[in-house]
């Protein structure tokens, strides 16, 4: 219990810790998103400029302290201000909009090549003196060297434009009535080059980092051991060398699913993806401080929970973690 409860603290106090970064270093950024406002509008007087820094939360009336405070109680009551790009639109409708693409594609995709980095490893460790074993890993970790851009300018030349099998850009079909069989099946056929994308060029690393971690869990005594008492292989594979060597994989597997939140911003522009990465680099363009400050904020909060749903599983799964917490 002393585990999970210093774990809680910690929690509370690195989100603490980085919604006050993210108060603050906006702020120390030069420009005025007020001034961006009246300079992208027409017809907006100067006088407004007053009331357009009041609806953004940036009234110079007010302390820093005090606009520190405001910006605390606006996050825990889920106000996170008006976006400059999308004015008069909040912030928090704009990502209702962007969150659940990121999610279903970054999501599945990360997923998957975790569980099948994580297979391939685990068959190449226990396999490593065989052909396929060399072959497989050589060959995942060569196209883990190639940028993320770069692997999907590749599949959109050879499936979108030389076959033309599968969709260049977009999310779905504009055609297509959303709701509907046809919706859910153009999604996933849109969906399909940008998955593909991720999960081919990040498999690499999870079976090169399960292949070490395999390696060096079967050169422990008790591996040894087991093999000597004559228990079956598929059992000492399985239960006592796996089960060990994923424990590494998952506070990594736990970081990358935070990070989904964030959206894989370079292909998510290759593939004109409308998610979370995609938007981000829109607000960079755009000036846009509330949601660049919002979209921060959900990255920060989203690593530090995986965080601390990979230490929880740790727990879990490791019984030296459980006594040491005692």
């Amino acid at each position: 219990m002393k585990y999970f409860f210093r774990k809680i603290g910690l929690l509370l106090f690195a989100l603490f810790v980085a919604m006050t970064l993210n108060f603050f270093i906006p702020r120390m950024m030069p420009g005025d998103p007020a001034r961006e406002l009246i300079d992208r509008m027409q017809g907006i007087p100067p006088e407004a400029m007053e009331s357009i820094r009041i609806a953004f939360g940036l009234d110079t009336k007010d302390t820093l302290i005090v606009q520190y405070g405001k910006y605390l109680l606006n996050v825990l009551k889920g106000e996170l201000g008006i976006s400059l790009s999308r004015f008069p639109t909040p912030v928090r409708d704009v990502l209702k909009i962007a969150i659940p693409w990121t999610l279903g594609l970054m999501g599945f995709a990360t997923i998957l090549s975790f569980f099948i980095g994580t297979i391939l490893g685990i068959g190449a460790a226990w396999s490593r003196n065989k052909r396929w074993a060399t072959l497989t890993v050589g060959t995942f970790i060569f196209i883990r060297s190639f940028p993320y851009f770069w692997l999907g300018l590749l599949f959109i030349y050879f499936f979108g434009f030389r076959l033309q099998v599968f969709p260049i850009g977009n999310a779905y079909s504009f055609y297509v009535q959303k709701g509907g069989w046809d919706y859910f099946l153009s999604v996933l056929y849109h969906g399909f080059l940008p998955a593909l994308t991720i999960t081919v060029s990040s498999l690499g690393g999870w079976i090169l980092t399960m292949r070490n971690n395999m390696i060096n869990v079967l050169a422990e005594d008790y591996i040894t051991v087991a093999l000597a008492k004559g228990l079956p292989l598929r059992r000492i594979k399985n239960l006592y060398a796996a089960k060990n060597a994923m424990l590494p994989s998952i506070t990594s597997f736990a970081m990358s699913l935070g990070f989904v939140v964030g959206g894989g911003l370079l292909t998510e522009m290759v593939f004109a993806y409308p998610g979370v990465g995609l938007m981000l680099w829109q607000a960079v363009q755009a000036k846009d401080y509330a949601m660049m400050q919002a979209i921060f904020l959900f990255i920060s909060v989203a690593v530090l929970i995986a965080n601390f749903l990979a230490d929880l599983a740790i727990l879990l799964l490791d019984p030296r973690v459980r006594d040491s917490g005692r």
